[in-house]
């Protein structure tokens, strides 16, 4: 008996505690059961040249062995006699479930386990291939929220606005799950529906939504609106195009060049660099990007995009990389191509997040552009995928981003220069009382 348990700690220590190291063999093969389950203190130092780490186990195994002992499964559809017990639950999947308890104890809700299921849905979200709704969802105060539905997809058609707490999904109450969790019941094949039950801040009552999966394709970039005009002077008709529609200028009427930036993917840069290189073309002075309701994405990417606006070795962003507070700067490659006759407006708000505060922190904090809009979401860390055995990982957060100006990004999120809200009547009739301030203030300078 006492060899199966012997196995299992030892696996237990390793994946849980990888740092450690040591040579218990001799010591735990003397011991029988009855010494594991005594109220004896065993304390297990690192015995490598690491940061030492010391830890008491006699009280994990003798929960181990209560369950194991114990344990009934009243959900289990058996008869009385044969009710399941821990024993036919797996001990792996006991493992697993040890390992989250140890992740969340951290408080953290970016640093994550994920067990196989969840890694290979995760794996499908690199690879950009996965079928669902279509929108951003976060931790924000232990309380599940939709930082941003994705332009186009089920979600944003289905009216789901960042900021909606998520409170149930299909009747399953939200409370203590997990982001990851929380994907993975609101995912499915296409065609089939979730129910989402929201609270949205301004309103007393639930609003039940039922929204049909689909397969999700993530847009990019867009230029102009529907007041932009094409390369023969007509007016286009729509809310604008891709960048490499040739009959798309992006400029507007009025003068002013529209970019919405959607993420900061793989692709994000260069398309970013066509947009501003039609803008030049245009000979316009006058730029709005528009980075509300977009996640983020990759630091790289932002750290690129501030680069045309910035001179080299100019700060972008600063992670906190070491609990000692030591800084890693990541700075403008200086390709900085615009002169001060420059006007740019940048739009932000709940839906804003990660990368879009990177971008938009620096150029407002080195006195680029104008943040005009609502506070932004409050995503200032950086995760790190780390593989566990051959299909689990560890998201873990290794670092927290700081504005050029040394603010927190994830203390506040960002506060705009101008701040203009959207209410329930702008919506019903259409209208985006932020679009219209920014264009007022590239037009009129206030």
């Amino acid at each position: 008996m006492f060899n199966k348990f012997k196995k299992y700690f030892l696996l237990i220590l390793f994946v849980l505690l990888p740092i450690i190291s040591f040579n218990l063999g001799k010591d735990i093969g003397s011991k029988s059961r009855e010494d594991v389950n005594a109220d004896k203190v065993t304390y297990i130092s690192n015995k490598d040249p690491l940061p030492q780490a010391t830890a008491d186990f006699s009280s994990f195994w003798k929960v181990w062995n209560i369950i194991n002992e114990r344990f009934v499964d009243v959900h289990a559809t058996t008869t009385a006699l044969s009710a399941t017990t821990s024993k036919d639950i797996s001990d792996q999947k006991k493992v697993y479930g040890a390992i989250s308890g140890l992740v969340k104890s951290l408080g953290d809700p970016y640093t994550v386990f994920m067990p196989p299921d969840e890694a290979a849905a995760f794996q499908g979200d690199i690879d950009g291939s996965f079928q669902g709704v279509g929108m951003e969802v976060g931790l924000k105060n232990d309380v599940l929220i939709v930082i941003s539905p994705l332009e186009g997809t089920p979600a944003k058609i289905a009216g789901i606005r960042p900021g909606d707490k998520i409170v149930k999904i299909d009747n399953k109450i939200t409370s203590g799950m997990t982001v990851e969790e929380a994907v993975k019941l609101i995912r499915g094949p296409k065609g089939t529906k979730v129910s989402l039950a929201l609270l949205r801040e301004g309103e007393s009552d639930l609003l039940d939504l039922k929204v049909t999966r689909d397969v999700i394709n993530i847009p990019v970039l867009d230029i102009g609106d529907s007041k932009s005009v094409d390369k023969d002077g007509a007016l286009k008709n729509g809310k604008g195009g891709t960048v490499n529609d040739p009959n798309n200028t992006g400029l507007r009427k009025d003068g002013v060049f529209v970019m919405r930036l959607y993420n900061f993917s793989a692709p994000s840069p260069e398309l970013f660099r066509q947009a501003l290189q039609k803008f030049v073309a245009t000979g316009s002075n006058k730029l709005l990007l528009d980075l509300r309701g977009n996640p983020g994405g990759y630091l790289e990417a932002a750290v690129e995009m501030a680069s045309w606006f910035l001179p080299s070795g100019r700060v972008v962003v600063s992670e906190a990389v070491s609990k000692d507070g030591e800084m890693n700067n990541h700075r403008s490659k200086g390709y900085n191509i615009f002169n001060s006759n420059l006007k740019m407006a940048i739009l932000i708000d709940g839906g804003s997040a990660s990368a879009s505060e990177i971008l938009a922190g620096a150029l407002s904090e080195h006195g680029i552009a104008k943040l005009i809009g609502g506070q932004s979401f409050g995503k200032g860390s950086v995760q790190e995928l780390v593989p566990v055995t051959s299909d689990t990982f560890v998201k873990v957060t290794i670092a927290r981003w700081f504005t050029p100006n040394g603010n927190s990004i994830s203390d506040h999120g960002l506060t705009p220069d101008i701040k203009v809200s959207i209410s329930k009547e702008d919506i019903k009739a259409g209208r985006d009382p932020q679009f219209d301030r920014a264009i007022k203030y590239l037009l009129e300078g206030k």
